[in-house]
Formats: structure tokens, C-alpha cells, sequence
């Protein structure tokens, strides 16, 4: 197997945090496959490249010859994940798991090696498990323990109704730890309670407890919330390679370094050497140009990748749009708003009369694409290029208010 040091410089890229980096060091100079554990519970099946930024340091670590699970939380998935949540979450029926679960194992292949990755259910223990068991289980963990998590800890506080079988989530979720006897999980910085959980379950069966990786949680497209299919701001890895790559096209030249480092294939150097060429005279929109044909192609292939690129040229630059777009940020106070009212709010009418006349007259363009629908809604987290007439043009962002 590859050097110690020439993993971690790798697998640590992007990392937010490492419990306890000095144990993965250890792990690794052993020289032998590691088995690298991260969960995936089936409760929303359309991937978006959010989802991606754990699967590409699975990609990774297999790329050195670990032993990688992808694991599918169908028993967990009828529990229902409350991390993060204001409220008891649904489950989900067995019927919904099995569903989501197939679309999941059509998508993630297009990132990790399916010949190298075991797909793993975690039914497969839970599902035989007796009730004395469970119990077992559960005292392995103390209530006061639970409401240190902060999701918990604000519901309680506030008098919100917490379900008993809530609790046995993160015990359920570390279980699987020791189970599959795992060296590494992944997760996000939103899931670090619950992994923590598996190292003390893997210690208390007399396992070494796993080493916890988490990963940032990437921005979307409008910089500020992270991507989310709820706020519109995300770029689904089924979406069109058009789509796509206009997407990738309309985000921050600053945030664009951010995906690079989280999504692109690139090694640091050659992003550091592409950062350090802009203060050389190059566009950085050159740049960007890069980072979406290389994401349209992980999904869609090369062919589609330099298809999508020539449309984009030739819909904007074509279109003498102006390199330069001025950005602009509106408020959106019911969760969304009017395309009519956003055009005004950015200062490209005067009204929304004259938008609706503007959009008659078919002299409005959305991404690039002629509008017509004068009742057409912008979702919070909308991120949208608005042309009006030839002059008139502004990157809108759609901001959540009060």
C-alpha cells in the first residue's frame, strides 16, 4: 500500500475534523485495508453534490486499497433520523426504504468503484435482533448523554416532545460501528454526536473505538445556507449536463474554490497553481469553466461535459452578455418569490407591471433561456442570471426574510 504520509496528505484534504488523527496515522502504517464506514439513510434518494463530498473521500480511501461500506440504513430509515430537527421526523415505510434505497445504489456508482465497494444493509443485524437485546443496548447510554446533543438539548429546553425512540438512533447508528468492525467512519459535521456514539459502543464491546472523520457541509449555490433541495440552492447529480454546468457556472468566484477543494478530482497543487494564475491576468471564469466540465463529466461523460460547455459559450458570450454580471441579493419573506417581483427588487424594472409587459414582450431571459411564464415562482436559495432587454442584468440571489 501506498506511504503513510501520502494517504493522509489525501485523506485529510477537506477534512473538518479527525477524532483522533494520531490513531489514523497508526491505522494507516500498519499497512493493511481499513474499513471505512459511512451511512446513508434512504429518506431522500435524488443525490445533489452536497451528498457528494462524503462519497469522494470513500473514493479516496479506496483509491489506496481500503475496504470501503457504503451503508444503507434501511432499519434506521424507519426509525427516522432526528439530527438536526425541530420535531419527531417521520419514518419511513419498508416499501419507502426499499425504493430509495435502489435509486440510491444507481447514483453513488458513478462516483465510487462498484467492484470495490460493499453495499451493506444494516437490517441484516437489527433485523433478528430480540427485544432483550435492544434493550441491552440501550443501556449503554444515559439520558443525560442524549441531551447533550444540541438538537435535543433546545427541544427539551423548549418543551417540544421528544420520542423515546428517537434516543435509540444514535445507538442504533453506532451499533452498526461495531458490527461492521469499522477502523473509520465518515459523516458529516452535523453527524459528529452519533459517531462518537460508535467509538464508545465499539469500547464497550472490547473493539478499538473508530477513528471519526467528518466533512464540511458544502455551501450551495447562493454561498451562505448548505446545498439543499429544500432551499433550491443545490445541483442534483441527475440534473441535465446543461443544468449542471450553468449551476456550477453561477456561483462566487470564491466559492468556486471551495467546490474545488470538496468536489474537484484535482490535487491541491494544481488548484493552488490555478489560484495563484488569476493574479497572473487569468479569468477566473476560465477557471470555472474547468471545475464544470470536470463535475458534468464524473456524471455524464466527456462527451456531454464539452456539449454542455459550447452551449453555455454559446448562450451567454454569444449572447455579448457581459463577463462581468453584478450579483444581487433579494428577500424572499413567504419562502419564495414572483420572477416579476425579483426583477424588481433587483433594479431591472421599475415595477412589476413593467416586468409583466417586459416578459410579454418576450424581452426577458432566464439562465439564458427566453421566460415566458410571468407567473413563474423563485424559491428561497434561487440562484438565476435575469436578463432584461440587452442592457440590463443582474445574478439575483433569492434570500430567506422574516
Amino acid at each position: 500500500m501506498p506511504n503513510t504520509d501520502d494517504q493522509l496528505a489525501e485523506l485529510l484534504r477537506g477534512a473538518e475534523e479527525v477524532i483522533r488523527e494520531e490513531d489514523l496515522t497508526a491505522r494507516l502504517s500498519e499497512g493493511r485495508p481499513l474499513t471505512i464506514k459511512a451511512g446513508f439513510d434512504p429518506t431522500a434518494p435524488d443525490l445533489h453534490l452536497g451528498h457528494t463530498v462524503l462519497l469522494n473521500k470513500m473514493r479516496a480511501f479506496q483509491s489506496f486499497g481500503h475496504r470501503v461500506v457504503f451503508l444503507i440504513g434501511d432499519f434506521t430509515g424507519m426509525i427516522g433520523d432526528p439530527t438536526g430537527k425541530s420535531e419527531t421526523r417521520p419514518a419511513l415505510t419498508p416499501e419507502q426504504v426499499a425504493e430509495n434505497a435502489q435509486t440510491y445504489k444507481e447514483q453513488v456508482f458513478k462516483i465510487l468503484d462498484a467492484e470495490r465497494t460493499e453495499v451493506r444493509f444494516n437490517s441484516e443485524w437489527f433485523g433478528s435482533m430480540q427485544a432483550s437485546d435492544m434493550i441491552q443496548l440501550a443501556s449503554k447510554h444515559t439520558v443525560a448523554r442524549m441531551l447533550e446533543r444540541d438538537d435535543f438539548s433546545k427541544r427539551y429546553k423548549g418543551g417540544l416532545p421528544i420520542a423515546i425512540h428517537e434516543f435509540l438512533y444514535p445507538l442504533v447508528q453506532g451499533y452498526d460501528s461495531v458490527a461492521l468492525k469499522a477502523d473509520v467512519e465518515l459523516g458529516g459535521t452535523d453527524q459528529t454526536f452519533n459517531l462518537l456514539v460508535g467509538r464508545q459502543l465499539q469500547q464497550s464491546h472490547g473493539q478499538r473505538p473508530q477513528v471519526v472523520m467528518t466533512m464540511p457541509l458544502l455551501e450551495g449555490l447562493d454561498g451562505v445556507n448548505k446545498m439543499s433541495k429544500s432551499l433550491g440552492n443545490y445541483i442534483g447529480v441527475t440534473d441535465s449536463p446543461d443544468d449542471m454546468f450553468g449551476k456550477v457556472m453561477s456561483i462566487s468566484d470564491e466559492l468556486m474554490w471551495r467546490y474545488f477543494e470538496l468536489l474537484s478530482s484535482k490535487s491541491l497543487d494544481d488548484i493552488a497553481r490555478a489560484r495563484a494564475s488569476i493574479d497572473e491576468g487569468r479569468n477566473p471564469r476560465d477557471i470555472k469553466f474547468e471545475l464544470g466540465q470536470e463535475l458534468v463529466a464524473r456524471f455524464h461523460g466527456s462527451a456531454a461535459a464539452s456539449s454542455a460547455l459550447e452551449a453555455f459559450i454559446n448562450r451567454f458570450q454569444q449572447g455579448q452578455l457581459p463577463e462581468d454580471i453584478p450579483e444581487v441579493d433579494v428577500v424572499a419573506v413567504d419562502g419564495g418569490l414572483q420572477v416579476a417581483q425579483a426583477m424588481k427588487l433587483a433594479g431591472l424594472v421599475a415595477s412589476t407591471s413593467e416586468a409583466f409587459r417586459m416578459i410579454k414582450q418576450q424581452a426577458v431571459r432566464l439562465d439564458g433561456e427566453r421566460l415566458t411564464d410571468r407567473q413563474l415562482r423563485l424559491e428561497t436559495g434561487a440562484v438565476v442570471t435575469i436578463q432584461v432587454g440587452k442592457r440590463r442584468i443582474a445574478r439575483v440571489r433569492v434570500q430567506g426574510g422574516e
